[in-house]
């Protein structure tokens, strides 16, 4: 009973559940708290799901070091 339910209604709950926390979250902290929250849980979700569909690192860093090596001579 439950499987299907949260099968048919699962992104609904989840989104109710997110928006009550966040409201929360306004009602004993205040709203640019909140938004900051909010912008957080935003940003980890976008990492998340980067991840999950296994399209690598936001940056570089390989490639990153590699332009850097060669563009500076370091001090030996």
């Amino acid at each position: 009973m439950w499987k299907s339910w949260w099968e048919t209604y699962g992104g609904r709950a989840a989104g109710v559940a997110a928006g009550l926390f966040l409201f929360f979250i306004y009602v004993f902290v205040g709203f640019w708290d909140m938004l900051f929250c909010a912008l957080l849980a935003g940003i980890g979700y976008g990492l998340g799901k980067r991840r999950d569909d296994k399209r690598g690192p936001l940056v570089p860093w390989d490639r990153l070091l590699t332009w850097l090596t060669d563009r500076w001579h370091w001090p030996r």
